[in-house]
């Protein structure tokens, strides 16, 4: 029994010098569904989980890739997630419709939307767009995107011609099937548009009349925000924030570890044109920032009210 003891004690005293006590206990589950295939949008929560900074918070962090990119909140709002990866006007419409759903953590911090044309083309402006036939994916917000930023130089919809290109946006563009495509995210198609050799020009949505909002963020269900694993998965997050700012470089290997088909010339510049957007400080809210988007959608009939911040976004204590 005392042999026993004393081989207790010495793997305890190994855990808890070599790895740290948290490590040698049995880990916490943790399920975030992405909301789309790994890309390098979510590169804080890769870096975070290659670096061990979720583990040693002591977090077993599984990350999937959904079926549907719809699907992610829905199954958290049903208490069959713990996160989800979302956007904020995504968020904001789900809590209108009465689901439970708030933000924790924001992993881009800006837009990334954007109106794209061809750089040679006729359109040099927003009011060039007149009698343009402009290509979308998803209605909704992209089009309530495109009617804002055309009354900044006087037009409506009417004055266009809209075509859903399905996801097809570069293709559409490039084979001239459109003049100029929204919902075009400036870190990926603008860099698309280059490798092809034909350059695009971008309008930013957010110069357009268009209050300036989160790109991606992380929604948990507004009834399990007091549990602590969400908070540690916050802290590691921005440990993995900080990481990748100071080491992009490194970073980046670790991001194509495994995922070895994402070590290519396009991911590389979304990369880079990435890494300043992201939320230095995931875990907080500009309160004030939330609500004018909030009055925002509202006013363009996306939502029918304004909801109170705590029912939007919150930070963990």
């Amino acid at each position: 029994m005392l042999c026993k003891r004393n081989l207790f004690s010495a793997v305890f005293l190994i855990c808890f010098f070599v790895t740290g006590v948290t490590t040698c206990l049995a880990a916490e589950k943790i399920s975030l569904l992405l909301d789309w295939f790994v890309n390098p949008d979510h590169a804080p929560i890769i870096i975070a989980e290659e670096m061990g900074y979720f583990t040693d918070q002591g977090l077993d962090v599984e990350i999937k890739t959904p079926a549907n990119p719809n699907d992610p909140p829905k199954l958290v709002a049903a208490g069959k997630a713990d996160l989800a990866v979302s956007y904020q006007q995504q968020l904001h419409v789900q809590v209108d419709q009465g689901l439970p759903l708030v933000r924790i953590a924001t992993l881009v911090a800006t837009p990334l939307n954007s109106l794209v044309v061809l750089a040679d083309g006729d359109i040099h402006s927003i009011a060039d767009l007149r009698g343009k036939t402009i290509g979308y994916s998803v209605g909704g917000f992209e089009t309530v995107l495109l009617k804002v930023m055309l009354q900044q130089a006087g037009l409506k919809l009417s004055d266009v011609q809209l075509v859903n290109v399905n996801f097809s946006l570069t293709p559409s563009l490039l084979s001239k099937k459109v003049d100029a495509v929204i919902g075009a995210f400036r870190n990926f198609e603008l860099n698309q548009m280059a490798i092809e050799k034909h350059p695009g020009r971008a309008f930013y949505v957010e110069e357009y009349g268009i209050p300036a909002y989160d790109e991606l963020i992380l929604v948990a269900n507004r009834n399990t925000v007091t549990r602590a694993k969400l908070r540690k998965f916050v802290i590691a997050l921005e440990r993995g924030v900080q990481y990748l700012v100071n080491h992009p470089d490194k970073s980046f290997q670790l991001f194509v570890k495994h995922h070895k088909d994402l070590d290519d010339e396009l991911n590389r510049r979304a990369w880079a044109d990435t890494l300043p957007r992201f939320a230095l400080r995931p875990g907080a809210v500009d309160k004030r920032r939330y609500l004018r988007f909030a009055t925002f959608l509202k006013k363009q009939g996306m939502t029918k009210t304004v909801p109170q911040m705590e029912r939007l976004a919150v930070e963990l204590p």
